[in-house]
């Protein structure tokens, strides 16, 4: 028996089904072509895997319609479910359950990839204005999210890539919102073309003083516009040089021991130094500081929403840490400012200028620093401390509008110059040494009347005076001169009955205060007379009010929890219904003295 009869016998032995009967031993898939039935098994893979006619057919129907989509494809499985199959809607349970069901969030558009929003759309009308534009600009593309610089310029959230022309009009754009368009401008570029853009001016205007782009239109016909203070002060010529006072004045009398004061709020943000220089306006609501930062800001002083107490306009001077920053009185049209240095600056509020007094001629060695002067009253003299201590100290007394020298007033004591004040109509000023010897100088006579020494004096380090108009009128007509020690004791002088030839040489003081434990820093009167501000910069909240004439300390304020800090300036209102208090941390504090 051959080798291919063996294999058939013994495949036959164990897969008879593979066999026909009447074969003699051959395998019949290798000799009969007759077509073999499939099983059931086969035919549900060959449907699954290659379909089958009759759902050919059917899918043919719904082929291309584009309003049925995912809905056409679930209803023709239905539908050949039930008229093919012949079953009933019972057996939708064997579909699918993704099948049956839809989740609809809504359509899935991808944004372009560079943004144009609503501000950018009006592109064009610009075009016809400009002289030329750069074609590189549509080329730069610009990431807003990926710089943190940049997300202030978005308009939405998922603002994110923009063209460099579209870049370009966003930073005009921020730039118009922190430097609002003056007044001025908008109103000369009217009479130009009124009728062409007054719209837009007006659109410019408002763009540039709203916090948004959507709420900071203002139209043409809603009315006079608002402007910063600053531009309105600016924009009438003189306006600064005006006499008339903004701030009430109106006559109140205070009560001792106890004051209604309220905090309001705050003057800008904090700066990014101590405030070393602190003063309010002579006749407008204005404030202006200054310190180490070498940084002057003057500020609207408004505290009333929505923009409390906005800042106008600062000046920042190179390598010059400020010491002293006032108005030059009786108009305040301008602003005088000096360091630790050889020379001081003038700076003109009404046209700008600033001008530069580098020298005294031939008192260059007695004035090596011009960082401690005052003004006096009447804005026609500035006295500046000297810094040669030979023999006592010394003032150098120089015309205000010249910066010439007029006269020197010097002072025998120990250590020198403590510190000086002019008399309340800026006749003269009274000049105390450290020693506590104090003389009085009348500049009409440009020699001294009067000789004094404060009492119990240990280390004198300011002096202040204050009531104008119901003291002597040959010394100028102050009342009361406040004296401050090193010890933090303040002595309260009442000058009434004094007079040229008729001061004592050793005068008691009519109240010693003793509330302060560290050296006494700053003194201030109020305009009005009525109070007295001491304080001590070198220990914390260390300040307190007198009332006058009854010399009393005010027991309600300040409270332990009064936020005032280690003070380095402070300033009273024209009006006596403010105080201001400046600190180390750079903030100013504001109040205002109700009654």
């Amino acid at each position: 028996m051959s080798q291919w009869s063996e294999a058939a016998t013994l495949t036959q032995q164990k897969h008879p089904d593979l066999v026909d009967d009447d074969s003699s031993g051959a395998f019949s898939g290798f000799e009969s072509d007759e077509e073999q039935d499939k099983n059931n098994i086969e035919l549900e893979l060959e449907k699954a895997v290659f379909g089958d006619k009759v759902g050919f057919h059917e899918r043919l129907k719904y082929h291309g319609t584009v309003e049925n989509g995912l809905v056409g494809s679930v209803a023709h499985r239905v539908t050949v479910g039930k008229n093919v199959e012949g079953e009933t809607q019972d057996n939708l349970r064997d579909i699918a359950d993704a099948d049956l069901f839809i989740l609809d969030s809504g359509p899935s558009v991808k944004p372009p990839l560079l943004s144009r929003s609503d501000d950018d759309a009006d592109a064009n009308t610009d075009e016809s204005e400009a002289v030329w534009h750069d074609s590189d600009d549509d080329r730069i593309v610009v990431s807003l999210q990926a710089n943190l610089r940049l997300r202030k310029l978005r308009v939405y959230e998922d603002d994110d890539l923009i063209n460099g022309r579209q870049y370009t009009k966003r930073l005009r754009r921020q730039f118009e919102r922190l430097n609002p368009v003056p007044l001025w401008v908008v109103q000369s570029r009217a009479k130009k073309s009124p009728d062409n853009n007054r719209n837009k001016n007006t659109k410019a205007l408002s763009d540039s003083e709203s916090d948004s782009a959507s709420e900071g239109e203002i139209s043409a016909d809603s009315g006079e516009l608002s402007a910063p203070p600053l531009a309105k002060l600016l924009q009438q010529p003189g306006a600064l040089l005006s006499s008339e006072t903004d701030i009430s004045k109106g006559k109140r009398k205070l009560r001792p021991e106890v004051i209604d004061i309220q905090r309001t709020k705050d003057i800008g943000v904090a700066q990014p130094s101590a405030i070393t220089s602190l003063e309010f306006h002579p006749s407008h609501p204005l404030l202006i500081s200054s310190g180490p930062a070498s940084t002057i800001s003057m500020h609207h002083v408004s505290p009333h929403p929505p923009n409390p107490n906005p800042l106008l306009t600062s000046l920042h001077i190179n390598s010059t840490p400020l010491s002293t920053t006032v108005f030059q009185p009786p108009t305040g049209s301008r602003i005088l400012f000096a360091g630790r240095r050889r020379y001081f600056h003038s700076w003109d509020l009404s046209t700008g200028r600033i001008d530069k007094i580098s020298r005294l001629y031939g008192r260059q060695s007695e004035q090596k620093s011009m960082e401690r002067f005052k003004m006096s009253s009447c804005g026609r003299w500035m006295g500046l401390v000297g810094s040669r201590r030979k023999g006592g100290g010394l003032i150098n007394v120089l015309d205000a509008r010249t910066s010439q020298w007029i006269a020197e007033v010097r002072v025998e004591s120990n250590g020198g110059v403590a510190d000086f004040e002019w008399w309340g109509d800026g006749e003269g000023l009274t000049v105390i040494g450290k020693g506590g010897e104090a003389v009085e100088w009348d500049g009409r006579q440009r020699m001294i009347v009067g000789r004094w020494v404060d009492e119990g004096a240990v280390g004198t380090t300011v002096v202040a005076m204050g009531g104008r108009g119901s003291g002597a009128r040959d010394l100028g007509g102050d009342r009361w001169v406040a004296v401050g020690s090193s010890s933090g004791v303040v002595n309260v002088y009442d000058r009434k009955n004094w007079g040229s030839g008729k001061v004592p040489p050793r005068p008691r003081p009519s109240r010693a205060f003793d509330q302060l434990t560290t050296a006494t820093s700053h003194l201030a009167f109020s305009p009005d007379g009525q109070l007295i501000v001491m304080a001590s910069r070198w220990k914390r909240d260390a300040l307190r009010l007198v009332h006058l004439p009854s010399c009393t300390v005010y027991r309600n304020w300040p409270t332990s929890s009064t936020p005032l800090g280690q003070i380095t300036a402070l300033a009273i209102s024209p009006g006596s219904d403010l105080l201001a208090v400046a600190n180390e941390q750079g903030k100013i504090r504001l109040w205002e003295i109700r009654a």
